[in-house]
Protein backbone atom coordinates (compact mmCIF):
# COMPACT_ATOMS: atom_id res chain seq x y z
CA UNK A 1 0.00 0.00 0.00
CA UNK A 2 3.09 2.28 0.67
CA UNK A 3 3.85 2.28 -3.42
CA UNK A 4 0.09 3.24 -3.79
CA UNK A 5 0.81 6.73 -2.68
CA UNK A 6 3.86 7.55 -4.34
CA UNK A 7 2.09 6.19 -7.95
CA UNK A 8 -0.91 8.75 -7.31
CA UNK A 9 2.02 11.13 -7.24
CA UNK A 10 3.55 10.40 -10.05
CA UNK A 11 0.22 10.25 -12.33
CA UNK A 12 -0.70 13.53 -11.07
CA UNK A 13 2.81 15.18 -11.43
CA UNK A 14 2.57 13.67 -15.30
CA UNK A 15 -0.54 15.17 -15.39
CA UNK A 16 0.52 18.52 -14.75
CA UNK A 17 3.37 18.34 -16.78
CA UNK A 18 1.11 17.40 -20.28
CA UNK A 19 -1.27 19.80 -18.77
CA UNK A 20 1.34 22.53 -19.27
CA UNK A 21 3.24 21.29 -22.50
CA UNK A 22 -0.42 21.95 -23.61
CA UNK A 23 -1.26 25.28 -22.27
CA UNK A 24 2.28 26.45 -23.53
CA UNK A 25 0.95 29.63 -25.81
CA UNK A 26 3.60 31.18 -28.54
CA UNK A 27 4.69 34.21 -30.20
CA UNK A 28 3.32 35.06 -33.94
CA UNK A 29 5.55 37.34 -35.85
CA UNK A 30 4.03 38.99 -39.04
CA UNK A 31 5.94 41.71 -41.27
CA UNK A 32 3.22 43.52 -43.89
CA UNK A 33 5.10 45.49 -46.52
CA UNK A 34 2.84 47.52 -48.71
CA UNK A 35 3.69 50.20 -51.28
CA UNK A 36 2.42 53.47 -53.11
CA UNK A 37 1.44 52.37 -55.75
CA UNK A 38 0.95 48.92 -55.00
CA UNK A 39 2.22 45.71 -57.07
CA UNK A 40 5.85 46.18 -56.24
CA UNK A 41 7.74 42.53 -55.85
CA UNK A 42 9.62 42.82 -52.40
CA UNK A 43 12.90 40.98 -51.71
CA UNK A 44 14.04 40.49 -48.09
CA UNK A 45 17.88 39.82 -47.71
CA UNK A 46 17.75 38.29 -44.02
CA UNK A 47 14.60 36.24 -44.40
CA UNK A 48 15.30 35.04 -47.68
CA UNK A 49 17.13 35.94 -50.62
CA UNK A 50 14.54 35.61 -52.92
CA UNK A 51 10.80 37.34 -53.88
CA UNK A 52 8.95 37.18 -51.11
CA UNK A 53 5.68 38.71 -52.83
CA UNK A 54 4.16 41.50 -54.73
CA UNK A 55 2.82 44.32 -52.27
CA UNK A 56 0.95 44.23 -50.20
CA UNK A 57 2.31 41.12 -48.85
CA UNK A 58 2.67 39.30 -45.39
CA UNK A 59 5.06 37.00 -43.74
CA UNK A 60 5.91 35.52 -41.07
CA UNK A 61 9.42 36.43 -39.84
CA UNK A 62 11.43 34.82 -36.72
CA UNK A 63 14.47 36.75 -35.92
CA UNK A 64 14.44 40.35 -35.17
CA UNK A 65 17.19 42.67 -36.21
CA UNK A 66 17.83 44.70 -39.78
CA UNK A 67 16.64 43.73 -42.91
CA UNK A 68 17.73 44.63 -46.37
CA UNK A 69 14.74 45.52 -48.24
CA UNK A 70 14.18 45.82 -52.00
CA UNK A 71 11.17 47.08 -54.06
CA UNK A 72 10.93 47.00 -57.63
CA UNK A 73 7.86 48.24 -60.02
CA UNK A 74 7.94 48.30 -63.77
CA UNK A 75 8.27 52.26 -64.19
CA UNK A 76 9.37 53.15 -60.95
CA UNK A 77 13.15 53.23 -59.68
CA UNK A 78 13.92 50.52 -57.64
CA UNK A 79 13.97 51.15 -53.98
CA UNK A 80 16.75 49.82 -51.53
CA UNK A 81 16.45 50.55 -47.97
CA UNK A 82 16.49 49.13 -44.13
CA UNK A 83 14.11 47.61 -42.08
CA UNK A 84 15.36 47.32 -38.15
CA UNK A 85 12.83 45.06 -36.44
CA UNK A 86 13.61 45.80 -32.69
CA UNK A 87 12.17 42.78 -30.18
CA UNK A 88 9.24 44.16 -27.83
CA UNK A 89 9.35 44.19 -24.27
CA UNK A 90 8.44 40.57 -23.69
CA UNK A 91 10.89 38.82 -25.73
CA UNK A 92 13.76 40.37 -24.23
CA UNK A 93 15.61 37.86 -22.21
CA UNK A 94 14.54 36.74 -19.35
CA UNK A 95 10.97 37.65 -19.81
CA UNK A 96 11.10 35.93 -23.14
CA UNK A 97 10.75 32.24 -21.34
CA UNK A 98 7.63 33.67 -19.59
CA UNK A 99 6.37 34.59 -22.86
CA UNK A 100 6.92 31.66 -24.21
CA UNK A 101 4.90 29.36 -21.64
CA UNK A 102 2.15 32.02 -21.33
CA UNK A 103 -0.84 29.99 -21.88
CA UNK A 104 -2.27 32.30 -24.92
CA UNK A 105 -0.36 33.76 -28.33
CA UNK A 106 1.14 37.17 -28.50
CA UNK A 107 0.89 38.23 -31.64
CA UNK A 108 3.52 40.49 -32.96
CA UNK A 109 2.71 42.62 -35.99
CA UNK A 110 4.97 45.41 -38.21
CA UNK A 111 3.89 47.06 -40.77
CA UNK A 112 6.44 49.18 -43.51
CA UNK A 113 5.15 51.40 -46.09
CA UNK A 114 6.92 52.55 -48.91
CA UNK A 115 6.60 55.34 -51.67
CA UNK A 116 8.29 54.42 -54.70
CA UNK A 117 9.58 57.41 -57.32
CA UNK A 118 8.62 57.02 -60.98
CA UNK A 119 11.60 56.54 -63.12
CA UNK A 120 13.02 59.24 -65.29
CA UNK A 121 13.34 57.83 -69.16
CA UNK A 122 16.39 57.83 -70.18
CA UNK A 123 17.83 59.44 -73.71
CA UNK A 124 19.41 57.47 -76.37
CA UNK A 125 22.46 59.82 -76.33
CA UNK A 126 22.43 58.96 -72.58
CA UNK A 127 22.26 55.39 -73.46
CA UNK A 128 24.47 56.06 -76.01
CA UNK A 129 27.21 57.54 -73.94
CA UNK A 130 27.02 55.70 -70.99
CA UNK A 131 28.01 52.55 -73.26
CA UNK A 132 31.04 54.22 -74.38
CA UNK A 133 32.36 54.74 -71.46
CA UNK A 134 31.85 51.16 -70.16
CA UNK A 135 33.28 50.30 -73.15
CA UNK A 136 36.27 52.42 -72.22
CA UNK A 137 37.22 51.14 -68.90
CA UNK A 138 36.68 47.32 -70.42
CA UNK A 139 39.64 48.27 -73.10
CA UNK A 140 41.39 49.59 -69.83
CA UNK A 141 44.47 46.45 -69.49
CA UNK A 142 44.12 45.03 -66.32
CA UNK A 143 46.98 45.31 -63.63
CA UNK A 144 48.18 41.80 -62.98
CA UNK A 145 47.73 41.06 -59.03
CA UNK A 146 51.52 41.05 -56.98
CA UNK A 147 51.73 39.40 -53.90
CA UNK A 148 54.62 41.48 -52.51
CA UNK A 149 52.37 44.86 -53.37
Amino acid sequence: MDNAPSMMNAKKTIGLVMLMVLCVGCVQRDLTITSEPPGAIVYIHGMSNQEIGRTPVTVPFTWYGDYEVQLRLDGYEPLNTHANLTMPWYEVPPIDLFSEMAPWTYHDRRYLHYELTEATPTSDQDLLKRAIEMQQRNDLPVKAYDPDE
